[in-house]
């Protein structure tokens, strides 16, 4: 049977869970492999496994669990290997690389900013702030709505100056909260949030990067701010392959809205 990797901790981790239930239905109970300095927690992996809510809040709680008694490096959801022994063969291979990620990532959490603009409130701060497309648009409303053309150049101006605003406000989001983290992780841009990255905050100063995070949103009303965390350190366990061995399935990460 296949199986399925929820994190990688220190052998001497104090607080490995084993028999806590984890993904599938039954839950399958969890158990622990260890590898030289290294501990994988495990299960079984269910068959036909979906990145449904159940199973992302198990493998979540499986992750919460064992981040309460000290620092786990999170897989994503998902993550299965052949069996056992290709589990604690990659734990050898890779022994130094996690264990640097054990050491840097102690102590630390992973909270996720997403921000898009408020529709209505980018629009007025794109007409105060460019004259010509203010001309423009109050010419057309003279005119009875303007003639065709100037309808489209008229949506074309205000789309490229939204646009425009998008990297400048995306910019504006990070430079606020970059200082407070001690490190960062940038999404893919093809989410469609103008911006999208995680922070990486000593548990000491969440509390100043939280209000870091509430000060952003008073200095930009126009932005909607979306915070999700404190999190596994999910987007700072590599560079390299997120998953420990085998194949992902269905590869949804529990911390993503």
């Amino acid at each position: 049977m296949s199986t399925y990797v929820y994190g990688i901790t220190a052998a001497s981790h104090p607080s490995l869970p084993e028999g806590m239930g984890g993904v599938g239905d039954p839950a399958r109970p969890l158990r622990v492999l260890t590898q030289g300095d290294l501990a994988a927690v495990v299960s079984d992996a269910p068959e036909g496994l979906r990145p449904k809510r159940r199973e992302l809040l198990a493998h979540q709680n499986v992750l919460s669990e064992i981040g309460a008694g000290g620092c786990v490096l999170p897989m994503r959801f998902g993550s299965v290997a052949p069996d056992d022994d290709a589990v604690t063969s990659v734990l050898a291979e890779r022994a130094d690389h996690y264990l640097e990620r054990l050491r840097a990532l102690d102590g630390r959490v992973e909270y996720n900013v997403k921000a898009n603009h408020v529709e209505e409130a980018v629009l007025h701060h794109v007409m105060a702030l460019n004259p010509e497309i203010r001309a423009l648009a109050e010419s057309n409303r003279q005119s009875g709505g303007g003639s065709y053309d100037d309808k489209i150049r008229l949506g074309e101006m205000v789309a490229e100056a939204v646009k425009a605003r998008e990297s400048e406000d995306g910019a504006a989001l990070e430079n606020a909260l970059r200082g407070i983290a001690d490190a960062e992780s940038v999404g893919p841009e093809s989410t469609g949030w103008l911006a999208n990255v995680s922070y990486l905050v000593k548990r000491a100063t969440a509390e100043e990067f939280l209000a870091a995070v509430e000060q952003a949103r008073t200095d930009m009303p126009h932005l909607e701010i979306r915070l999700n965390g404190p999190l596994p350190p999910y987007s700072f366990v590599e560079p390299g392959p997120a998953e420990p061995a085998g194949t992902t399935a269905a590869g949804a990460d529990t911390g993503a809205e």
